[in-house]
């Protein structure tokens, strides 16, 4: 072989090497400068460094091994040289890759990406980690309209802002494609969560909605919607006070796009947009940690259709428990057992919206329904988003009892069978029932009962926060607890954390 052929062989595994490099390097920078919640994209690259690091050494390997073999018929000396170079470029290589993988898989790299959102939080008005309140309020007062700023943010200069109008198909079409290809997704990027177009209505459009807080931005020459966020009118208790405030959701940027830092501007949109309307607190929830949560709630699942779930991985079978004997423990009967149970009608609206209230009473941070059109809005049903039942008692025509679950399927990434988890939320629920036995009791009938309907609807999971007085079923009912939690927020509010099992709000 001549000198030119060998160094031929050396070059290939430097390019390899080189191209994982800059790979891991850009992918890097979209990462660790990303939006908000995006540590399941740090546990990816992680991931894939690993592999991308073994299927390195293994061409090294043989690539050495060629390079050996080849340089066998020439003299000992440059023998040794050679593969003395070889393995010096080598070693360099995959010793600047492991430096790729331990940034974004040891603790001190995500440590350094916590740092770099807590340095925004650190500017806004939120209580920080550590800080201990005696009563609550505000953190900063109520901007002077002549003071709120007029202009919206600037944006790097190849985006602009774009309200949003859901009710024009095409937009609507748009939101769902953003979200749908870059919103949550689990930690090994195989589901996703999948709105549709009449959920995001529906979440979107409440009475006293504005379309001025539907907040997109675009790429100024294509027009192509990159990044969304949004907010609702809301009442909430807080404690002992009543606030009008928003409620924020459905932050998203394009994966693309993370390096670029839009979402502090779109959280700084917003709340320009909020202060406009005179409007200066807000809720929302993270799944990750930030300054500083109300409260943590955890997910639980119950399996409905436990063969579909493990054949997709989003459940596992357990170590020497067979199929069969997994799909009879989560068996449920086909017909429901609570007497005067029926699907909610708009004329039960004020019965619901005066059993809820009172319901809510026992809780600490929860929703204020203020009038029907409001519980008309989010509780009675609408086909392929959200069901709602009552329990009419027969004699009296009285309303004793209600609970609702709304539907948000998510797709499955990549199976060659299966395209989609068909999942379901508890949304709210109520009864009239006081004592905590007889509430235990309760509540373990009507969820069971919601349960056979979710399946009678085809539904594969049933899932829940641990919220309210969700603890009196979730074991009866064999629910399990998820990897999952949500952190909920007050924006300019200092209050005392709390228990999951003082929170009534449940947001979408």
């Amino acid at each position: 072989m001549t000198e030119e052929k060998k160094d031929l062989t050396l070059d290939s595994l430097e390019k390899y090497l080189s191209s994982k490099m800059a790979e891991e390097k850009k992918d890097l920078g979209l990462s660790t400068l990303g939006n908000l919640g995006n540590s399941a994209a740090d546990r990816l690259l992680a991931k894939q460094a690993k592999k991308d690091a073994k299927k390195a050494q293994k061409k090294a390997s043989k690539l050495g091994t060629s390079t050996a073999n080849t340089l066998a018929v020439d003299d000992p000396a440059t023998l040794a040289s050679r593969q003395a170079e070889l393995q010096e470029k080598v070693t360099s290589l995959m010793n600047q890759l492991a430096v790729r993988q331990a940034l974004v898989s040891t603790p001190g790299g995500s440590k350094e990406k916590e740092q770099g959102t807590h340095k925004f939080w650190s500017t806004q008005p939120v209580p920080q980690i550590g800080d201990i309140f005696e009563k609550d309020g505000p953190i900063e007062p109520n901007v002077p309209q002549n003071e709120i700023r007029k202009e919206p943010y600037p944006l790097p200069k190849e985006f602009e802002w774009s309200t949003m109008e859901l009710n024009n198909d095409d937009e609507i079409n748009e939101l769902y494609a953003l979200l749908t290809n870059n919103y949550v997704e689990d930690d090994d990027a195989m589901f996703r969560f999948d709105y549709s177009g009449k959920f995001l209505k529906w979440a979107l459009q409440p009475p006293g909605f504005k379309k001025l807080w539907h907040v997109g931005v675009r790429v100024s020459a294509s027009k192509k919607l990159v990044a969304f966020i949004s907010a609702i009118p809301t009442d909430i208790r807080i404690n002992q006070l009543s606030h009008h405030l928003v409620e924020i959701n459905f932050l998203c940027v394009h994966k693309k796009l993370r390096s670029k830092r839009l979402a502090p501007v779109l959280i700084k949109e917003i709340t320009r947009r909020s202060h406009i309307e005179g409007i200066f607190q807000a809720v929302y929830t993270a799944g990750v940690v930030l300054p500083k949560p109300v409260s943590k709630a955890r997910y639980y699942h119950r399996s409905l259709n436990p063969k579909k779930l493990i054949e997709t991985k989003f459940s596992r079978l357990p170590n020497n428990i067979p199929l069969t004997r997994l799909i009879k423990k989560y068996k449920i009967p086909n017909e429901t057992a609570t007497p005067g149970l029926r699907p909610m009608k708009s004329k039960d609206v004020p019965k619901v919206r005066t059993l809820l209230s009172e319901y809510m009473k026992k809780f600490d941070f929860v929703p204020i329904f203020k009038n029907d059109e409001e519980v008309r809005h989010w509780i009675l049903p609408k086909e392929g988003v959200i069901w709602s039942y009552v329990v009419e008692q027969p004699g009296t025509k009285n309303i004793t009892d209600f609970f609702s679950f709304y539907y948000l399927p998510s797709s499955v990434i990549g199976h060659p069978i299966h395209k989609s988890i068909n999942a379901v939320y508890l949304f709210y629920y109520a009864t009239n029932v006081t004592e905590e036995n007889a509430i235990k009791e309760r509540l373990q009938g009507l969820m069971k009962d919601a349960l056979i309907l979710a399946k009678l609807q085809k539904v594969d999971v049933f899932n829940c926060l641990d919220l309210m007085e969700n603890r009196f079923f979730l074991d009866e009912l064999k629910f399990g607890p998820g990897d999952g939690y949500l952190n909920y927020y007050i924006f300019n509010w200092r209050c005392q954390e709390m228990k999951s099992d003082n929170v009534g709000v449940v947001m979408l």
